[in-house]
């Protein structure tokens, strides 16, 4: 049986809903890293724990960014974090890493170069 309008009369997968309120949604959702900059993130992650540097991560989506933590040990601060941050993409780039005393190492707009941070040999000092 169909409607007037030539649907099925089930219910439209197609629902009109005003611009404010998508906004309004989208602004109430945390900041995730999408599928591209995860596999990208994990490829260096996967590097990193064959050559014996890394061992254990964790991701934080917060309500202003998303930061990926690497660390040596769990019990330990991170060695360093990949961070995403929009608010700061038209300014200084959205993405960041940053090492364990809070040095910003590289910031840019796309993730491949700012994680190039990674492709010289960066070891921990321990002083």
């Amino acid at each position: 049986m169909t409607d007037d309008s030539g649907g099925t009369g089930d219910g439209d997968a197609s629902a009109i809903i005003p611009l404010h309120e998508a906004r309004r949604e989208r602004l109430d959702q945390p900041v995730r890293f999408d599928r591209r900059e995860l596999d990208q993130i994990l490829r260096l992650y996967g590097r990193m724990v064959a050559a014996n540097e890394w061992r254990d991560y964790a991701i934080d989506h917060l309500a202003d960014r998303a930061v990926f933590s690497v660390f040596r040990r769990t019990s330990e601060v991170p060695l360093f974090q990949i961070v995403k941050d929009p608010k700061l993409a038209r300014k200084q780039g959205a993405f960041a890493v940053i090492a364990a005393g809070g040095r910003i190492l590289k910031r840019g707009q796309e993730l491949g170069r700012v994680l190039g941070v990674f492709d010289s040999k960066l070891k921990l000092v321990e002083a």
